[in-house]
């Protein structure tokens, strides 16, 4: 597999550089906060829990309010509890062979397609595309284009809604399109739900796909919604029998099992999803405002497109002859705030992502403001 561009960018800058405004996720909890939110029944697995080894399939406990708070139509045997980047590899592993044909939503998550050609498959890219004449060069997903790159021979499509990095997503509608285009060619959906519940407005959350599709694998996790990246602990979904046995035999030769503690603290953090999701999106909703007010101020050297959904968007460069890669290592030389440019993605480097999840927001976008100024 060729190296992961992002996590390669983020292993050079995220722990040295003072501001990081392009992370994914949510502003991250304590311990002492997550705990403080545990219910009886947690505080009493929480004190008297065993470093042992767990069950390979993931804790009983979680995978139940898993079912209950997310996939009303499955049962917690259709659950396995993994880290979220292993449920991406292990999943490819368990579907794909040479040769066979895959088309992946893009810019997206580099080890969404990078698994599935490391294999040997044909992979096509499903573009984001800038919407012809539009002020603020914003980008949408066209269904009818997906249509046209499905095969008789396609095997899986990679789809990742609400999306990183542009924080589209789609409507109920599409999502069932996309769903009719897998059908009439039998083909597996993978569906990368990591930013679920993040939506701005909740009225456009979608079902998981696992949910409406029996050839569906969703992913969810508790590091971008829930601002716990650090438990490393989620989960695959899906009501194909073959396809979960498969996967979970894989597991066999990676983690065996998730880590303890990890799942008690997930399940704390499930009970309390209604205070967690709501605290997170006014997070992103503050944050979102003072990343909107300073494109808007300096519209002349950025396009901005509000996004629909999660801590993200990804802003056109307009600075003649800049490339965002140049724009980014500038700024983050000189300025100490990291974004995260589109050639990573390895799409066009034109834009780059921006991130507004985390309590410091605000106070990031003051200093790159106030660079900017400084510089005139």
């Amino acid at each position: 597999m060729q190296p992961f561009k992002l996590e390669r960018y983020f292993a050079q800058y995220e722990f040295t550089t003072k501001y990081l405004l392009c992370v994914s996720d949510c502003e991250a909890l304590s311990m002492a906060e997550v705990v403080s939110m545990a219910d009886a029944e947690c505080q009493a697995l929480w004190s008297d829990l065993k470093l042992g080894y767990t069950e390979s399939q993931g804790l009983p406990l979680l995978r139940r309010e898993v079912v209950k708070a997310m996939y009303p139509s499955l049962t917690p045997e259709q659950v396995l509890v993994l880290a979220p980047e292993e449920g991406i590899y292990l999943s490819m592993r368990a579907l794909l062979k040479p040769s066979d044909h895959v088309v992946c939503v893009t810019p997206g998550y580099q080890s969404l397609y990078e698994i599935a050609r490391s294999i040997g498959c044909d992979v096509t890219p499903w573009n984001v595309r800038e919407i012809k004449d539009h002020p603020n060069h914003a980008q949408a997903f066209d269904i009818d284009e997906l249509e046209k790159l499905l095969r008789p021979n396609t095997k899986l499509v990679v789809i990742n809604f609400p999306h990183n990095p542009t924080g589209l997503t789609l409507t109920r509608a599409q999502l069932d399109r996309v769903v009719e285009l897998c059908k009439s060619r039998g083909a597996y959906l993978f569906s990368d739900e990591m930013y679920r519940y993040l939506e701005h407005d909740a009225s456009t959350r979608l079902p998981p796909a696992c949910e409406i599709y029996d050839r569906a694998i969703s992913l969810f996790g508790m590091s971008k919604s829930f601002g716990m990246p650090g438990l490393r602990v989620g989960w695959i979904a899906t009501k194909d029998k073959d396809v979960f046995a498969r996967v979970a035999e894989l597991k066999d030769y990676t983690t065996i099992c998730s880590s303890a503690p990890s799942e008690i603290l997930a399940l704390i953090g499930l009970r309390a999803r209604d205070q967690l999701i709501q605290r997170n999106v006014a997070t992103i909703k503050r944050g979102l405002a003072a990343v909107q007010a300073f494109m808007d101020k300096h519209k002349d050297k950025f396009a901005f497109q509000a996004p629909t959904a999660g801590p993200i968007a990804f802003p056109k460069i307009l600075i003649p002859g800049m490339t965002a890669s140049a724009y980014s290592d500038m700024l983050v030389r000189e300025a100490g705030i990291l974004l995260l440019p589109s050639g990573l993605y390895e799409v066009e480097d034109n834009r780059f992502r921006v991130s507004f999840g985390r309590v410091n927001t605000p106070e990031v976008v003051q200093a790159w403001d106030a660079f900017l100024s400084a510089a005139k």
